[in-house]
């Protein structure tokens, strides 16, 4: 199962993704968070694609997160 964080846009990747992708929406603003933030190079919030053993394989910044990437990174890790 690829694990996909971010924006709400990504709740519907589970249902086109159904069995394949958990997505989960995680508040920027924790400690936690902040630290992953800028482990990742980002500004302050993104989208990030972990494979099953938890290691970022994509990541977008901010506002600039293309769906359309998104869905292309996802079905490649799927193939594999």
């Amino acid at each position: 199962m690829i694990c996909a964080k971010a924006m709400p846009a990504v709740s519907g990747l589970e249902k086109e993704f159904p069995g394949k992708v958990k997505a989960a929406n995680v508040d920027a603003s924790t400690e936690a968070a902040q630290k992953a933030v800028k482990e990742l190079g980002w500004r302050n919030h993104g989208l990030v694609i972990r494979d099953k053993q938890g290691k970022p394989v994509f990541n977008q910044a901010d506002h600039g997160v293309n769906m359309d990437d998104v869905r292309k990174a996802l079905n490649s890790l799927l193939k594999t």
